[in-house]
C-alpha cells in the first residue's frame, strides 16, 4: 500500500477522503495543522503529501516551504476554488500540482496517481536501470534515479521540474508545444487559462542560471511551447 499524508484542519474532510484512499489502495495518515504537517512530510515515511493551504499555526504555503527545504517528497496542493494566487505561488514554491476544493474524492485519487507516476516511476526493474542518461550539453539526467547534473553538480528539481525538464531534453533544440509537454509530463491536456507549465519552467530557468550571452537557456514563443537549447 502506497503511504499517502493528508494535511488539513478539516477533520469530517479529512476522515472522508481517507476511507475513499484506503478503498482505493491506500495507506493514509492525517494531521490537522502545518506544523505537524512538516515534521511528517519530512520524515521520509510518504510517497506523497497532500496539504491544505488554509491551516492553523502554520499555513500550508509556509509548511510547503519549510518542507521543500529539506525534503523532495511530492506534494499536492488543495487551494480555494478560482484561487490563482495560492495556485501560482504553491508551484513557484514548489508544489507539484493542486485541486481546487471543493473536490470529489475521485479527482483527487486520479492527481495522486499522476503525481506518483510521473515522481516515483522507475524504468523497468534492471541492475543499471539508474545508469540509464539523457545528455544534452552541461545537462545530465539520470532517469532510473531521477537525479539530475547541470555543469557537473547537483541539479535541485522538484520531481514535477523534473519530468519537464526531461520532456525538453529529450528533444533539445526542438520547440515543443505546452499540449505536448503537458501530455508527456502531466498525462493530461492543457487546460485553456493553466500556467502551471509556465511557473514550473521559470523555476528551472532560475536553476539553471543564463547563458553567456546573457540568454535563457530554456526560450520560449508566445502561445506556442518552449525549447531547450543545446549550447
Amino acid at each position: 500500500m502506497i503511504p499517502v499524508l493528508l494535511v488539513d484542519d478539516d477533520r469530517e474532510l479529512t476522515t472522508m477522503l481517507s476511507q475513499y484512499l484506503v478503498r482505493e489502495g491506500f495507506d493514509v495518515h492525517a494531521v490537522h495543522d502545518g506544523q505537524a504537517g512538516v515534521v511528517e512530510a519530512t520524515s521520509g515515511r510518504y510517497a506523497i503529501a497532500v496539504l491544505d493551504v488554509m491551516m492553523p499555526r502554520l499555513s500550508g504555503m509556509e509548511a510547503l516551504r519549510r518542507i521543500r527545504a529539506s525534503s523532495k517528497v511530492p506534494v499536492l496542493m488543495l487551494t480555494a476554488r478560482g484561487d490563482n494566487v495560492d495556485r501560482i505561488v504553491g508551484l513557484d514554491m514548489g508544489a507539484d500540482d493542486y485541486v481546487p476544493k471543493p473536490c470529489t474524492p475521485g479527482e483527487l485519487v486520479a492527481r495522486i496517481r499522476a503525481i506518483l507516476r510521473r515522481t516515483l516511476a522507475r524504468e523497468d526493474a534492471a541492475p543499471n536501470s539508474g545508469l540509464r542518461t539523457v545528455n544534452v550539453g552541461a545537462l545530465t539526467m539520470a532517469l532510473g534515479t531521477r537525479q539530475a547534473t547541470w555543469l557537473g553538480t547537483p541539479l535541485e528539481l522538484t520531481g514535477t521540474e523534473f519530468s519537464l525538464l526531461e520532456v525538453l531534453a529529450r528533444q533539445a533544440g526542438q520547440l515543443v508545444s505546452k499540449q505536448e509537454i503537458s501530455q508527456q509530463a502531466f498525462n493530461r491536456p492543457l487546460g485553456k487559462f493553466d500556467r502551471r507549465i509556465d511557473v514550473h519552467i521559470s523555476s528551472i530557468r532560475q536553476k539553471l542560471g543564463l547563458r553567456p550571452d546573457g540568454e535563457s537557456w530554456i526560450q520560449s514563443v508566445r502561445g506556442l511551447g518552449y525549447q531547450l537549447l543545446k549550447d
